[in-house]
């Protein structure tokens, strides 16, 4: 039987941050399907606009071989019907969100990655910036 893992986010200014948690998701399971935050929840999310609009963010998601399915994530409230949509056995998110997804628990199973140290879309901006 197969198992699919399901992840979310903006994956803005990709990096290898990215790369390294979008493969550990996908190590955990046989099929990845990763929801790419809208324009639109990003702004509401983050209070500005991504770098790249999300149809190039998720073309740059889609073209990696460690994912099988793309799709628009319009909602953090979603989430328990993105699961279930996509008959997800296991949601994987970064430790940033650690604890913000247990209530999920019925549907699949949850787990915690820990982020890449020191690299974020953030500091990539910045860094570009100066």
């Amino acid at each position: 039987m197969s198992t699919t893992v399901i992840t979310f986010g903006t994956f803005d200014v990709f990096h290898v941050g990215h790369l390294r948690i979008l493969e550990r998701a996908r190590a955990s399971g046989d099929r990845l399907v990763v929801g790419v935050s809208t324009d639109q929840l990003n702004i509401a999310k983050k209070g500005r606009p991504p770098v790249y609009t999300q149809d190039e963010r998720a073309e740059i998601v889609r073209a990696l071989r460690c994912v099988d399915k793309v799709f628009f994530e319009e909602s953090l409230e979603q989430k328990a019907d993105y699961i279930r949509d996509y008959s997800a056995d296991i949601l994987v998110m970064g430790d940033d969100w650690a604890g913000r997804f247990d209530d999920l628990s019925a549907l699949c199973e949850i787990i915690y990655l820990t982020r890449t140290p020191a690299i974020s879309t953030t500091e990539v901006i910045e860094k570009i910036r100066l």
